[in-house]
Order: C-alpha cells, then sequence, then structure tokens
C-alpha cells in the first residue's frame, strides 16, 4: 500500500481540525435542577449520544451539560415523582412519556411545563403551560445576539399554590402536584382554540389562561399567546432551569468559556481547539513519516 505524502497527512488534519471547530460552535445547554426534590428532565426526540438519550435523573442541587445536534428542534420537561429499576423502566406521578427513563421520542403526559426549542438562524424559544403545568422552568439564553431580544422565557412563580381546584391534580395527602389546562379539563372548542375559536382574533385570553399568565407572565398561557411568550436569539448557548431564583446567577460553558449570567465574569477554560489542534499535527507527522 502506497504511504500518504507529508502534504496530504497535513490537509487530512486541517481537515479534522476544521470538522472540530464547526463542531465547538454547537449549542450547549446546562439543565439546572433548582428544586427541593429529585426530579427526571425528559429530552424529545433526542439521539443516544445526546440528552442523556432522552431521560436522566437529576438529583436537587445538580447539573447536567449537553451539546444540542445541529439545527435541533424539541422539547424538554421535568418529570416528577418517578421510580426507575436497573433496566430503566418505572413510571412518574408526573410528565411521564411511558414507562421508561429515556422517552425516545414519546411526548410526556399532560399537565407538563415544555421548553420548546428550534435551533436555526435565528433561534426560536418558549415555555408553554398549554399542556399545563407541573414545575417551574425558565429559559435563559447565554451571549447570544439579535435580532430577537433573547430574553429569559418561562417563570420563577409555582403555579401549584395558586392552582384552580377544578384544574389540580392532587398526589399524597391531597397536595397539589399539578395543574392542568382548561382545554384539558373541559375539553371545549372556546378553552382549546378550535372550531369557531380557532384563531388569535377568535380565541382570547380566558380567566384560567390569565391565573395561568399570572404566574409565569414570560410563558405560553393558551394558544395564541405569541406576543409575549415567544422569544429569538442568534448564537445562544441555553440554561434551563427547574424551579429557579431569579435572584441567583446560573453559570454555563461559552465558547470555552464559563460565563455567569447577571455577574460579567469568564473564568477560562482550557482551549479544546488548540489540544486537537496539537494531536491532529501529531497524527500528520506519523502519517508523512
Amino acid at each position: 500500500m502506497m504511504g500518504r505524502s507529508p502534504r496530504a497527512a497535513v490537509m487530512l488534519a486541517l481537515l479534522l481540525l476544521l470538522c472540530f471547530l464547526s463542531g465547538a460552535t454547537a449549542r450547549t445547554f446546562t439543565i439546572i435542577n433548582k428544586c427541593g426534590t429529585t426530579i427526571w428532565p425528559a429530552v424529545t426526540p433526542s439521539p443516544s449520544d445526546s440528552f442523556g438519550g432522552g431521560g436522566f435523573e437529576l438529583k436537587s442541587g445538580q447539573s447536567v451539560v449537553y451539546d444540542a445536534p445541529p439545527a435541533w428542534s424539541g422539547r424538554i420537561w421535568g418529570r416528577t415523582d418517578c421510580a426507575f429499576d436497573g433496566s430503566g423502566t418505572g413510571k412518574c406521578g408526573t410528565g411521564s412519556c411511558g414507562p421508561n427513563l429515556k422517552c425516545s421520542g414519546a411526548s410526556g403526559d399532560p399537565p407538563a411545563s415544555l421548553a420548546e426549542f428550534t435551533l436555526a438562524t435565528p433561534d426560536f424559544y418558549d415555555v408553554s403551560l398549554v399542556d399545563g403545568f407541573n414545575l417551574p422552568i425558565t429559559v435563559q439564553p447565554v451571549k447570544g445576539h439579535g435580532p430577537g431580544n433573547c430574553s429569559a422565557a418561562g417563570c420563577d412563580g409555582d403555579l401549584r399554590d395558586t392552582c384552580p381546584d377544578e384544574l389540580a391534580v392532587k398526589g399524597a395527602g391531597g397536595k397539589t402536584v399539578a395543574c392542568r389546562s382548561a382545554c384539558d379539563v373541559f375539553n371545549t372548542d372556546q378553552y382549546c382554540c378550535r372550531g369557531k375559536f380557532a384563531g388569535p382574533s377568535t380565541c382570547p385570553p380566558t380567566p384560567y389562561s390569565k391565573k395561568f399568565k399570572e404566574a409565569c407572565p414570560t410563558a405560553y398561557s393558551y394558544a395564541y399567546d405569541d406576543p409575549s411568550s415567544l422569544f429569538q436569539c442568534s448564537g445562544a448557548d441555553y440554561v434551563i432551569t427547574f424551579c429557579s431564583n431569579s435572584k441567583q446567577s446560573v453559570c454555563t460553558y461559552h465558547n470555552n468559556k464559563l460565563v455567569c449570567n447577571g455577574s460579567g465574569r469568564y473564568l477560562p477554560a482550557m482551549s479544546a481547539a488548540m489540544t486537537l489542534l496539537l494531536l491532529f499535527g501529531s497524527v500528520a507527522l506519523q502519517f508523512s513519516v
């Protein structure tokens, strides 16, 4: 077999480096649990090599970091009161996607608070309570830019504390563990924005959706709640926080730096690009020998 020329080896190394650099700019998602109990985040759709394969356990105070696949479009939500065996089979009190720890494309059962993303140019993102509420959740872009305002979506409020009795899902001891949507409970055209109510001009807010909006002013409270609930940003990483506290800063990695939102602090991290450059340079020398 003929050996590669030094020039071909160098070109191969540069090509590999360029491929790595293009991937290094992938969007980083930091998922944080600030709730007082363990939750089980779910992500759909999710390839096996990202987002924990679609579901994972996250204890109180823990966080995880994943790179989203290019042009990813999907949703993230939290499941509560789950119990899974060693094979990943079990059930959850709210947000279940069937009997599996890893959701594998299955959507969560309502009621569930949903963080929704479409990564493009620009990105679109929102928090939706159209399918009900089970956990406070916020989405915070980090170091993104316009067009769009790159604002936080979601809520710090806990709708379980103010949920109307007719929408409440009760758990052990009669405690409200989730809040259903009016559409889910009453299944009428008016509450579901269908039939003659299928349009922004014919489906205004209802007393129930207004209650949702009070707790979560930057989340979808009903189907046509776009003006204050749908956001755009470009080139951002995202921090998804369950049970967040707006007075606390949150941190994530962005462009190989640890960025703490609201603090203005940047802590340098090791340059992966430089590490790969040295590695590929070594590979090129081996090919050229």
